[in-house]
């Protein structure tokens, strides 16, 4: 019986190409957006064109009611749930601390972090063995931030994906026994469109050299890794941490 796997943020980047990526693999793909519904109906057609089953879903992951809406959507239309991609992420245009206020810092958590859990536990409440469920996988997104703070640009960010991967450490040991594995992976300087967000679209390009291997990653190489925690390939791993970084 085909699967589902949810992917929060699925529209563009890492969460579009993880997207098609496992549908080639022969999963069902449930993809949830924000706001923007091109981008994420695309996903979705090419997915439906070349043989796959994709929905699209608008979801602030932010917003409980909305998380709770999103995983209904998936009970009801979808085939059973197998796996949830934490990927739905926001980061501010580049400020030092000093210069950001507790607004931002609420909005970068609420997404990042809030988002995450209330997600993973809607997640853990369909798959654990405990409540009846078949056991499956988690991956939460991570970033190469964490290891330097990102001080000057991105603090909050850095700071809001260090708590997920604590959360990804404790929810792995928590859950371990009931058939659900939590992992996560931590990209690099990616070439995608959050460079542009964060008010440096050229970020990839100007950077590549502060990289050992000398260049920016792509979306798809990040995917390979989201796809390979999703698998049975992995089925021994929980609470690793995956690094895509170039050698940072």
């Amino acid at each position: 019986m085909q699967k589902t796997i949810l992917i929060t943020g699925g529209g563009r980047g890492i969460g579009a190409a993880t997207a098609r990526l496992l549908a080639q693999q022969g999963h069902a793909i449930c993809i949830n957006y924000a706001s923007n519904q091109a981008t994420a109906q695309a996903v979705v057609d090419d997915i439906q064109a070349a043989g796959g089953q994709a929905w699209c879903v608008a979801a602030d992951v932010s917003q409980v009611d909305q998380v709770q809406a999103l995983f209904e959507f998936v009970d009801r239309e979808c085939p059973p749930l197998h796996a949830l991609v934490n990927n739905a992420g926001i980061v501010a245009p580049y400020a030092r601390v000093e210069g950001m206020d507790v607004a931002r810092f609420q909005r970068v958590f609420a997404t990042n972090v809030m988002g995450s859990f209330m997600c993973a536990q809607a997640a853990v409440a369909r798959l654990s063995t405990s409540h009846g469920g078949a056991g499956g996988s988690i991956v939460n997104l991570s970033t190469a931030f964490v290891k330097t703070g990102a001080p000057g640009m991105a603090v909050d960010y850095a700071a809001s994906k260090s708590a997920i991967e604590t959360f990804t450490i404790g929810l792995a040991r928590e859950v371990a026994a009931e058939g659900v594995r939590v992992n996560a992976v931590r990209p690099g300087l990616i070439d995608t469109e959050i460079h542009a967000a964060a008010g440096d679209a050229d970020r990839a390009s100007k950077a590549k050299d502060f990289v050992p291997m000398k260049r920016a990653g792509r979306a798809e190489e990040v995917a390979q890794a989201i796809a390979w925690l999703v698998s049975d390939a992995s089925s021994y791993s929980t609470g690793a941490v995956v690094d895509v970084s170039g050698g940072v």
